[in-house]
């Protein structure tokens, strides 16, 4: 079982991530893991805290001479704002002698639309920025630390994960089923929205700009790809080991996330059968070996039946919403006077659809991490390796015993 926990406030000292059952073996490429926190940075209409902050993960323990251990993996990265917080969020009940930054005032005027308002009546909590520091998404470099870690392992097994915007605000490039894997992961990282359309990118760029302009905020879409997925990960058995309730579930935790679709997704509400279901034919002639001796012209269904992985790339998609943060705020009220007042404003991004799709990324390739133990098993990556072989000689031997296309 692959499980992981974070800890910090987006204005604290650190962010803090412990990643447990990862298996032995695994070689770690921290130039990749500081490469996916560096694209998690990246995106225009992002605010000025990228700027400030260059997020390095520093491993403390579980791996070893380049190699994981197979014990718990701890990971810290430090928050440089640091220093202009100190005054504000100091841990001693008493601010302590040579404490920097400003002292800011109590957050009471929640923003409509963030954790403000939910998190103070549940923590009974008379500052609000006891809620938003940790509700912040900055929470979410953690998690794109442990999931590097996810996918150096799936790639490791051949496994890889791309992904993509495809809506922003009111541009859109169409059904993003028609773009294939390598186009996808042919973007650069420094791609401005990370989109394969150069002409839809730039309406997009103009939209952010037209956002920012009167202090408004945009949100918008992207799908995550992968490519390699064995068939089998996941059960139809019971309800919570259905795979895509997993994955729509770890993506629907990323904040401002408010729809996920699977292949076709809400596309398959208004169309008849015959166009949603990927019909099984025989692969044509002088294709290449596929593990499952059978292809799918379409792949609607984005890689999973029934809760299990088929064989075919996955497809999902997430949604998310404006910011909650606008700089021109909208009404709300004060809880310390109870008067009616604009909301709170903290420095915050116009758009960050980007860098919530390598936030995805990571959150389902940890998943599939996840899914890949509980289907194959296994203490190290060489264990893994042989029961995958084997699993995959099963089923190739299987195909091969089915009468050839006449």
């Amino acid at each position: 079982m692959l499980r992981f926990l974070t800890a910090g406030e987006s204005h604290g000292q650190a962010l803090l991530a412990t990643l447990e059952g990862l298996p032995a073996g695994i070689p770690i490429d921290t130039a990749a893991l500081m490469r996916d926190l560096r694209r998690r940075q990246l995106g225009y209409g992002r605010g000025r805290r990228m700027q400030i902050e260059t997020d390095t993960a520093e491993i403390l323990s579980g791996v070893r001479k380049g190699v994981t251990l197979g014990s718990p993996v701890a990971m810290l990265i430090r928050n440089r704002d640091w220093k202009n917080w100190q005054q504000t969020m100091h841990v001693e009940a008493e601010l302590p002698a040579g404490a920097t930054g400003a002292r800011r005032a109590p957050v009471t005027r929640p923003r409509p639309g963030h954790a403000d308002l939910a998190g103070a009546l549940k923590y009974d909590r008379e500052d609000m920025r006891d809620v938003l520091e940790r509700a912040s998404a900055r929470e979410t470099a953690a998690r794109v630390a442990v999931g590097a870690l996810a996918r150096q392992f799936l790639a490791a097994l051949d496994i890889h994960v791309a992904s993509h915007v495809f809506t922003l605000g009111p541009v859109s490039i169409g059904s993003p089923l028609d773009i294939s894997f390598e186009d996808i992961a042919a973007i650069d990282d420094d791609a401005p929205l990370h989109c394969v359309d150069a002409a839809r990118q730039d309406a997009m760029i103009a939209a952010v700009d037209a956002a920012r302009a009167v202090g408004d905020t945009l949100g918008g879409a992207f799908e995550v790809v992968v490519r390699g997925v064995p068939p089998g990960l996941g059960s139809y058995v019971q309800w919570d080991r259905k795979l895509d309730g997993r994955l729509a579930q770890a993506v629907m935790s990323i904040p401002a996330i408010k729809a996920v679709g699977i292949g076709k997704g809400v596309g398959v509400a208004d169309v008849p059968g015959s166009q949603v279901h990927d019909e099984i034919v025989l692969p044509a002639e002088g294709a290449a070996p596929r593990l499952l001796g059978v292809s799918r012209p379409t792949n609607n269904a984005g890689g999973l039946e029934g809760g299990v992985t088929n064989g075919e790339d996955l497809r999902l998609s997430g949604y998310m919403k404006p910011i909650s943060t606008l700089m021109r705020p909208l009404r709300s009220v004060d809880l310390q006077t109870m008067q009616e007042s604009p909301a709170a404003i903290e420095r915050s991004d116009v758009c960050a659809v980007p860098a919530a799709a390598v936030v995805a990324e990571a959150m389902i390739a940890f998943v599939l991490a996840d899914a890949l133990l509980e289907r194959f098993g296994g203490d190290t990556l060489t264990d893994i390796r042989d029961h995958v072989a084997r699993v995959h000689a099963r089923v190739q031997q299987r195909f091969a015993s089915t009468p050839a296309r006449a």
